[in-house]
This record gives C-alpha cells, structure tokens and sequence, in this order.
C-alpha cells in the first residue's frame, strides 16, 4: 500500500466519528494521527500535550511547535504523576498508572466539549514492547488507529514524510521517568538532574540521548556513531555531569537502545 493510500484510511478513520480529542506528545507517531484527525475534521479536531514532571522542557516546545505546524488546535494541561504513589513508587508497570491518569483527564475534555472518541499514536511495534501503559489506555476506551489500521514505525514514517512534518525522523524520546530503574523512587529532583544531563548533550550536537541513572552512577546511551564525539568531549561530559551531582560517569559501549532498561525484566 502506498502512503497515499495508508493516509487517506488512516483520514477516513477519523471521518467516522466526527470529532476527535488526540493524545499528543509531538512525537512522529501522535505528530502523524493529529495531522491526519486535522485534515479530517478541522476545527473538530484537537491536540492535548500533558505538561508534567516527566516532560521534558524541550519536548514540550517542540509539541506547541509541531501543533502549530499542522494547524491543530492545541491544548496544555497540568498533570503530575508524581502525586500518585503507585507511579512515583516506580514498580514495572508504573507506566499503567500514568497513563491511567492521563486518560482519565482526557476523557473530562473530550466529555465536557463534546468530542466523540479520543485517540493516541501508539502502532503496532508498541504491542512487541513491555508497555503497560497501552492496557491502560485500552480499559479507559482510547482508541489506537495506527494499530487498529495495521500500521507499524515504517508505515509512520511514510505517513510524516508525504505530509512533510518536521518530525518525521525524530528519534523515539520516552518520558524521564524511564531513565531511572524500576524500584527506585522516582523523585521530581531526579528527573530535573535527568533533563539537565541530556540537555547538555543535545546542546553539543548529539541526536540521541539516554542519562540512565544508577544510584550516584549515570549511564549514557547514545548512538553508536556518535560515541566518538562523546570520547573527544569525555572531560567536559564528565565534569558537567559530576557538577549535577554524579559521582561516576560511565558510557555504554552498547549504545543507545529503546527501553534499556526493560532488559532486566526479560531475563526474569
């Protein structure tokens, strides 16, 4: 199927309920179904970014700045999950309850301006990950019409290519939460300490970035080709990181990879 043809299914998804409310981080995946719900319905059409301890800063410019670009309404909200215990307390399935928390707030949009369904990006390689977050999401009534359509990442990445986004090669960025290990608690502290470390590097030309924290150890993901820039910068990386409070610097010869730190829970 051409990505023609994979837009205008994915349009004619949303053509059947008139008005829709999208989960929207600014990423390609949720940057792809708001373009297609805003071609679709227009004004009826509305993007909602969460605003929150785990969002990065530079993330949520770049969502007002893809909402702006497709032309999508775009509404803020104020969440935090931290204030729920079950999530700050960071078991394996921490991201059930965000998300639990997020659909429940979106669902109070969508019923208070008369939206008739609620959507989010997730796709079919989702449903190969360890994401609690998507059963979440699934028992609140939020819709996946990527995965309901069939698609995958490369289906997606056609879709943001035809319709030209900006975002269309962006690297996955999963919230900060995910750089701290399961059974830690996650702390507001902790996650600023995360924002800054990655921010350093973003700043200094790297695509890609991961500050997993260990204790007083953090570890850094990034791609494999740009470990060599990493090691020409090793001094000022490491003093920047020490100066965050770190008291170990360590680089991961494997690289950067999704999820990392799921690894622990497939060898259970």
């Amino acid at each position: 199927m051409r990505a023609e043809e994979k837009l205008e299914k994915l349009e004619e998804w949303f053509h059947r309920y008139g008005s829709a409310v999208i989960a929207f981080s600014g990423g390609v995946d949720s940057s792809v179904v708001a373009a297609a719900a805003q071609r679709a319905l227009g004004s009826k059409a509305l993007a909602v970014t969460a605003d929150s301890s785990t969002l990065s800063k530079r993330e949520l410019s770049l969502a007002k700045r893809v909402a702006r670009e497709i032309g999508i309404r775009h509404m803020i909200i104020k969440e935090d999950e931290l204030e729920d215990e079950r999530f700050s307390a960071n078991p394996e399935n921490r991201c059930y309850y965000c998300r639990s928390k997020l659909a429940t707030a979106l669902k109070e949009i969508a019923k208070r301006e008369g939206y008739a369904v609620i959507a989010d990006g997730a796709h079919l390689g989702d449903t190969r990950e360890h994401r609690p977050g998507l059963q979440a999401l699934k028992e609140h009534g939020i819709r996946s019409p990527l995965l309901e359509l069939g698609y995958d990442k490369r289906d997606v990445r056609e879709i943001a290519t035809l319709l030209g986004l900006s975002v269309k090669n962006k690297p996955a960025m999963a919230c900060l939460a995910s750089r701290i290990p399961y059974g830690e608690r996650i702390t507001k502290e902790k996650l600023e300490i995360v924002e800054k470390a990655e921010a350093f590097f973003f700043e200094r030309g790297f695509t890609t970035v991961r500050v997993r924290v260990h204790g007083d150890i953090a570890r850094v993901e990034l791609l494999q080709e740009e470990i060599p820039l990493a090691v020409k910068l090793r001094d000022e990386i490491a003093a920047h990181l020490k100066a965050l409070g770190f008291a170990y610097v360590t680089l991961d010869l494997e690289g950067y990879r999704a999820g990392s730190m799921d690894e622990v829970l497939r060898k259970k």
